[in-house]
Order: structure tokens, then C-alpha cells, then sequence
């Protein structure tokens, strides 16, 4: 078995916030990510595909149709977006660093033909990042977060 990663960076706003708190609850749970105008990251995306390597090319997968599936799935309906509001696929979510990266679990996992998607480790900053194994018992199977 081998394991390929594929990286990109994107760029989004996004604010914390919970409809079903009130304003002081949410300043106090989500300090300065509460911000009614969001902040934003460079957020930073692996995305690691599983395999045993074809004897004809050598490869997993052909790394341009992923670089291609990331771009159109990722990066075009995310990149210098506010999460909140422009990306329908987290619309009623908190758009957290946990949330995103199962999103993009979904987007990615049916678009991979050859081998099979193993990981999605999205960074919100360099020293804080989560990492998404797929649906487990219908929630996201997050391991390995470091806040």
C-alpha cells in the first residue's frame, strides 16, 4: 500500500457563530472568531490518497486529474469565499476547522477513481490543523487535531 499527498492553499473568511446562543454566549464561547465580520485564514489542505500503484505507470493515481478534482472541488467553491455564506455545503454548520475538513471529505471521497481517499488534513494555521478519516457511524471520524 502506498499513500500519496497532494497539498494546496486556499484562502476564506468565516465567523463562529451559534444562532441558538445569545450574543454574550457566543462572545464568550467564540471570543474574537464571533467577530460579526469574520476573519480569515490561508488555510493549507493535504489530501492523501491510498493505493497500490499501477505496473504500467507507476503511480497511485495520475496526479494531475487529483490536482484537477482539488481545484474544482475545493479550492473553486472555497478560495477567498466567506464559508458562511458562499458555500452551500456548510450552510447551517459552524464552518469550524473539523466542519470544513469532513465537507471536503464528502466533495473529494466519490471523485476518486483509482486507489482510494485516505486522509484530509486541513490547517487553519500552521500550528493547528485536523485531520478527517471519512464517515464513521454517520459522523466525521476526526483524529489527530492539535489545538
Amino acid at each position: 500500500m502506498v499513500y500519496l499527498t497532494r497539498k494546496m492553499e486556499f484562502s476564506a473568511s468565516h465567523l463562529y457563530h451559534n444562532p441558538a446562543f445569545s450574543a454574550e454566549e457566543n462572545r464568550r464561547v467564540f471570543g474574537k472568531c464571533n467577530n460579526p465580520h469574520g476573519h480569515g485564514h490561508n488555510y493549507v489542505l493535504e489530501v492523501t490518497v491510498a493505493g497500490e500503484t499501477d505496473p504500467a505507470t507507476g503511480m497511485v493515481l495520475d496526479l494531475k486529474e487529483l490536482k484537477d478534482i482539488m481545484q474544482r472541488e475545493v479550492s473553486d467553491r472555497m478560495d477567498h469565499r466567506f464559508l458562511n455564506h458562499e458555500v452551500p455545503e456548510l450552510s447551517g454548520q459552524i464552518p469550524t476547522c473539523e466542519n470544513i475538513a469532513a465537507v471536503i471529505w464528502r466533495l473529494l471521497e466519490s471523485k476518486i477513481r483509482r486507489g482510494q481517499l485516505y486522509r484530509v488534513r486541513l490547517y487553519e494555521t500552521p500550528d493547528l490543523f485536523v485531520d478527517c478519516y471519512g464517515e464513521a457511524s454517520g459522523a466525521s471520524a476526526l483524529r489527530g487535531a492539535a489545538r
